[in-house]
């Protein structure tokens, strides 16, 4: 049986610290360009506070924290040391910092009006364990780090994996649909865990507004790829011959299966999460994607190869056995990906975050291919 369709995102706070109940009153009779009349704190000079800030995600929203006039600041926190201005983020100063660090978080946050949880491990040779304490734990600790330093709006990178990969699932999936952890792979049952697990610190947090961003595959010039798939010394030859997708040299036959997929260019994930951090819309959860719905087929084409196109509902027939097979090690999990489709509605991120995407899925994908 189908799940009941639930309307709204849960317990997501009811709205940004001070905006809906201000701390205090202003003391100033005559409002300001800092203290609006209502008594809320100004989307003026904005500190924000940026986990795994140098990724794929990064790569789309820093440079428009860079030039938003709202932003007055910017903390960038990783575990490996960078230079910002090297990367002509002037507003940013680094802070290193582990998100298994409860203590360094919290220090980290100080100040800060706005907190862009973006660390999360994807693809790489950690162990499960190592994994789940940077993506579950970690992202807990960044919450309530950030409910402990005041901060005000909390923004996490989910995934359209965390409605899972169900037979159930709509053809089209909007925001009320529920989210529920997928049969084998981890990510996505992570990322499902995470929601729920969010929605219930934010209704004891005294007011941090959560917003939830749910993209597809994110693709564009700086996507990271297999990073560090091949493990210890091995890992510099693995980000060589993995970590960029590339054409192939020669076309050759490839049978593909129809299968639909959803792509979204980084640029416009970094859009999407710059709307959420100048609260833009209301708390909650947000379907981005871009226009178009691609298959297989045309992927296999746009890498160079001559597809041969069959239908999708064989291929996820044997997705589904496969998957269901014991021991799968991790990398042969996201073959639960292909079991069934996830499309997504991309609605309510248009009409009430005001957020539009300026690349189709298909030339997010051709940015990710050229040289």
């Amino acid at each position: 049986m189908s799940p009941a369709r639930q309307r709204g995102a849960g317990a997501l706070g009811k709205g940004p610290r001070g905006i809906d109940q201000p701390d205090e009153a202003p003391s100033d009779e005559e409002p300001s360009d800092e203290t609006p009349s209502d008594g809320a704190p100004s989307e003026r000079e904005l500190t924000v506070a940026v986990t795994g800030p140098t990724g794929t995600f990064g790569a789309g929203l820093i440079p428009l924290l860079q030039d938003d006039d709202r932003v007055a600041r910017i903390i960038g926190i990783a575990r490996r040391p960078f230079d910002p201005a090297g990367r002509g983020w002037t507003k940013m100063q680094y802070r290193q910092g582990d998100v298994r660090d409860p203590e360094a978080l919290q220090e980290a946050f100080r100040g800060a009006d706005v907190v862009v949880h973006l660390a999360f491990l994807i693809t790489g040779n950690a162990s499960r364990r190592t994994a789940r304490e940077i993506n579950v734990e970690g992202t807990l600790n960044a919450f309530r780090a950030a409910a402990a330093a005041g901060v005000r709006r909390f923004v996490h990178a989910s995934s359209v994996a965390a409605y899972g990969f169900h037979a159930d699932n709509p053809a089209l999936i909007a925001e009320d649909w529920p989210v529920r952890p997928a049969n084998r792979l981890f990510y996505a049952q992570e990322k499902a865990e995470l929601e729920h697990l969010l929605e219930v610190e934010a209704a004891t947090s005294g007011g941090l507004a959560l917003y939830l961003l749910r993209p597809p595959v994110v693709l564009g010039p700086n996507v990271v790829g297999g990073k560090d798939i091949l493990p210890g010394p091995l890992a510099p030859l693995g980000r060589r011959l993995f970590g960029r997708p590339r054409r192939l040299p020669v076309p050759v036959p490839l049978l593909v299966p129809e299968y639909p997929l959803q792509f979204v260019h980084e640029e416009d994930v970094g859009r999407a999460l710059q709307l959420c951090v100048v609260a833009a819309g209301p708390p909650g959860a947000y379907n981005i994607a871009g226009e178009g719905v691609l298959t297989a087929g045309d992927v296999a084409g746009e890498f160079g190869a001559l597809p041969v196109r069959l239908p999708a509902a064989p291929a996820q027939a044997a997705a589904r056995a496969f998957a269901r097979l014991p021991f799968l090690p991790p990398a042969a999990e996201w073959v639960d990906a292909f079991t069934h489709p996830a499309i997504m509605d991309t609605t309510k991120a248009r009409e009430e975050l005001g957020w539009q995407p300026r690349y189709t899925g298909l030339e997010a994908l051709r940015a990710t291919l050229r040289p």
